[in-house]
């Protein structure tokens, strides 16, 4: 037998249910000696179920799972972020070999484009090999997809190669925690049915404070901070 597809369902003003036998662990923001985002740090693995609710209002005391604490709070989980193709939604910015999609409204607060003069930057200069490699590999590390590297030879996303997988992000520097990180393009269907664009990289709030749900808006790291006691 098959196992399911791997698939996140967004239950009205609930949890997010995964199906599918999803990996999930605990992925920690690795920074510089300047405190700059440079690496994806894996933590402790957490248990792979054929289903799973994770919560998303922020409240659960089994964070990252679901406790049934959003229905004693009233936790509104409505969902307001475009429904827009993330291409259509993005400025796209030309360099000489590369172009950079910036989805702003999508930014989960990573940082991995600060580093080595900040990636907005770095694709006037993508004809040096040097800088474009750097350009490639920041934008890559984008958790939430924000930002997308295209190749001005063919058109194409440059993306990285990501398992379908769930991290649960912890943020030291900031102190805080962060979205969940779903890698690999596993499915998202909103409450109402709705088959979200299927993207190899996106990042889905749980502290329940994005104004854009089902996506985070960097929120989490706006005082008081969000702390799921996991990191």
């Amino acid at each position: 037998m098959t196992s399911p597809k791997k698939k996140i369902t967004i239950s009205r003003d609930g949890p997010y249910l995964v199906t599918g036998n999803v990996s999930l662990a605990i992925l920690i923001i690795g920074t510089n000696k300047k405190g700059e985002s440079t690496e994806w740090k894996k933590g402790n693995e957490l248990p792979v179920t054929a289903q799973c609710a994770l919560c998303r209002c922020g409240a659960s005391k089994t964070k990252p799972f679901c406790d049934g604490t959003h229905a004693s709070i009233g936790f509104d989980g409505t969902e307001t972020a475009s429904r827009e193709a993330v291409m259509e939604q993005a400025e796209v910015l030309d360099g000489p070999v590369m172009q950079l999609a910036d989805a702003e409204e999508l930014c989960a607060f990573a940082r991995f484009c600060d580093p080595n003069g900040r990636v907005w930057n770095q694709v006037e200069r993508t004809d040096d090999p040097g800088t474009r490699k750097h350009f490639i590999q920041q934008v890559g590390m984008c958790p939430a997809g924000r930002l997308i590297a295209i190749d001005k030879k063919n058109g194409n996303a440059v993306e990285p190669e990501l398992v379908e997988s769930i991290g649960v992000v912890e943020d030291p520097v900031e102190e805080c925690s962060g979205p969940l990180w779903v890698r690999g393009s596993i499915s998202l269907v909103g409450s109402d049915g709705y088959l979200y664009e299927v993207r190899n990289r996106m990042t889905l709030c749980r502290c329940g404070r994005s104004q854009n749900k089902p996506f985070c808006n960097g929120a989490h790291a706006a005082d008081p901070k969000f702390r799921d006691g996991l990191g």
